[in-house]
């Protein structure tokens, strides 16, 4: 099933037989909750079977009940208020086991960004950035620190990398004011979703400059506009977003680009060794002064 889930209850509350019109009325306005019950919850919570809520899935076009809460989960996260969010980690995760419960959560996270990557459109934004005269790269707020990192090996690597920083739409169309059909927009964005960096994704498309999209699905706002879309689950674990699948694809591309760039990297890293030694930017091992 496509499409805004919650758009869909909304509209089809009044053709819902008494059983299902109650669970998606609890749905939509207990998402927050509903996300994460079972079957047999959901269906305790508003007074029906379980076989009702799953029949409910199948009536919405899904194959099963857990195909429904996926969706539901993915929609509710552009939805909870940073409150909502630490109540969802506490009913998750509780006080004990954070630590063990996080990180398996990261793992599987992985695991189903490398099952769900496409790997022919990684490999045409590898092409899309070694080719690029400019590159330029636009993460806000929780991914502003993704920007950062994919910059700083950018610009150890290649010329002209820029990281665009902005607060204002004014300063990012400044910053992109060069930009030409010759250049390629890296966009990073997961939810909730930055406006500015769909601004600057459009801006990039106008121009005719290519455009490559770091997120989470394939109807997130930047996805639907860019020219490629390279997908990381980042599920919500709190108040905090999991950037750890979107760093490790991020990973992938920087060692991608640096293999089809060698003899260039090689240079300027033999280069950058020389200036480190001359200068003691780094401790020597052993602590020597």
């Amino acid at each position: 099933m496509n499409g805004n889930l919650f758009a869909t209850l909304s509209s089809r509350i009044p053709e819902f037989s008494k059983g299902h019109r109650r669970i998606a009325d609890y749905i939509l306005s207990h998402y927050d909750k509903a996300a994460f019950m079972t079957a047999s919850k959901l269906g305790e919570s508003v007074g029906v079977s379980e076989s009702t809520v799953v029949r409910f899935a199948s009536e919405l076009g899904y194959e099963g009940y857990p195909e429904l809460q996926k969706a539901l989960q993915e929609e509710m996260r552009t939805r909870l208020t940073a409150v909502q969010r630490i109540e969802v980690s506490f009913d998750r995760f509780g006080r004990d086991e954070v630590f063990k419960s996080v990180l398996l959560h990261d793992i599987d996270r992985i695991r189903r960004t490398l099952e769900e990557t496409n790997t022919s459109e990684f490999s045409a934004a590898v092409e899309d950035i070694v080719n690029a005269e400019r590159i330029y790269i636009m993460g806000i707020r929780s991914s502003a620190a993704l920007a950062t990192f994919m910059g700083y090996y950018f610009k150890l690597m290649l010329p002209n990398v820029t990281v665009i920083e902005t607060g204002s739409r004014s300063e990012l169309y400044e910053q992109l004011m060069h930009m030409t059909e010759k250049d390629v927009l890296i966009g990073i964005s997961f939810p909730r979703y930055s406006r500015q960096t769909v601004y600057a994704i459009n801006y990039a498309r106008d121009i005719g400059a290519k455009t490559i999209a770091i997120t989470d699905r394939t109807d997130s706002p930047i996805a639907a506009k860019a020219d490629k879309y390279l997908l990381a689950k980042s599920d919500m674990v709190s108040f905090v977003d999991s950037l750890v699948a979107p760093l490790s694809l991020i990973n992938a591309l920087i060692v991608a680009v640096s293999i089809q760039n060698r003899e260039l990297v090689s240079q300027n890293f033999e280069r950058l060794d020389r200036i480190w030694e001359e200068y003691e930017v780094y401790e020597k091992n052993g602590g020597e002064q």
